[in-house]
């Protein structure tokens, strides 16, 4: 299971002025807390702050890899802050997102042939957002056969079905689910991701929701995740879901993650 540190990101409050202040200690100190916590790549994103995107970009990057080679996922609507940021990247970057909306697909294209980052794939196209399970499966169909005509591999394309809030349609979470085991089933070599927080927008106990979701979600083939790996309870449900799937050999990732207190809720 790719983990993917949501924390770094401009929405935030704390980050929007540790980005503004350019305070280094504090970003690093985020990137580096997600690391140990078993997160694979560190999500960056200063959307918020349209006029100074890429100029804050290029700093978190530069930031973030100068204590360690962090890998970084680059997560922009702007070709340009995309493109400067992965010029910086020490290693193999993710890039979060292309989608089938012609233009955003088109700008991105020779970006991702450049520089070969692992690619996020939003089920999204100029058309809007898809609500049922075959809508977004022909889109993710769609993006699949793009892409790897452009001579991206399979493996490196990370499909992500469009997680709505349940508050909004009772129907979107299990259209998440259904989206997800048709793409491991029909492309078993394409793997799939999503942001768990939007499923819960809108209602009480999000975390509760969130955590739920996800066990749901690996139950169903999922291979990626976006969230916040400081949380310790949904950490010891991926760790301990991917032993009941039968993907963590003899229990060694979950007996490890038991010894060094990973698995320890009462605080």
């Amino acid at each position: 299971m790719l983990i993917v540190g949501e924390r770094i990101n401009a929405s935030r409050k704390t980050i929007a002025a540790a980005i503004s202040a350019q305070d280094a200690a504090a970003i690093k100190k985020e990137a580096i807390d997600q690391k140990n916590a078993g997160a694979h790549f560190i999500d960056v994103n200063a959307g918020i702050f349209v006029d100074e995107e890429v100029r804050y970009l290029k700093w978190m990057v530069q930031t973030i890899q100068q204590e360690a080679e962090i890998p970084l996922c680059i997560d922009s609507p702007n070709p340009k802050a995309i493109t400067e940021a992965l010029a910086l990247h020490k290693g193999r970057a993710m890039i979060n997102s292309i989608t089938d909306e012609k233009e955003r697909y088109q700008s991105l294209i020779p970006i991702i042939k450049q520089f070969k980052p692992l690619v996020v794939a939003l089920c999204m196209t100029d058309g809007g957002m898809p609500h049922t399970s075959d809508e977004r499966f022909k889109v993710a169909s769609r993006l699949i056969d793009k892409l790897t005509k452009e001579g991206v591999a399979p493996q490196d394309i990370y499909i992500d079905p469009l997680v709505m809030p349940i508050s909004t349609d009772k129907s979107f979470g299990n259209a998440v689910l259904e989206t997800i085991e048709k793409i491991t089933t029909s492309f078993p070599k394409v793997n799939t991701i999503c942001g768990l927080s939007n499923i819960s927008f809108g209602l009480p106990s999000r975390k509760l929701i969130n955590q739920l979701f996800l066990v749901a979600a690996m139950t169903k083939g999922l291979s990626g995740v976006i969230f916040d790996p400081l949380d310790k309870r949904i950490m010891g449900n991926l760790i301990t879901t991917r032993a009941l799937l039968g993907k963590d050999d003899y229990c060694g990732g979950y007996l490890t993650a038991f010894r060094a207190g990973k698995l320890d809720f009462k605080d």
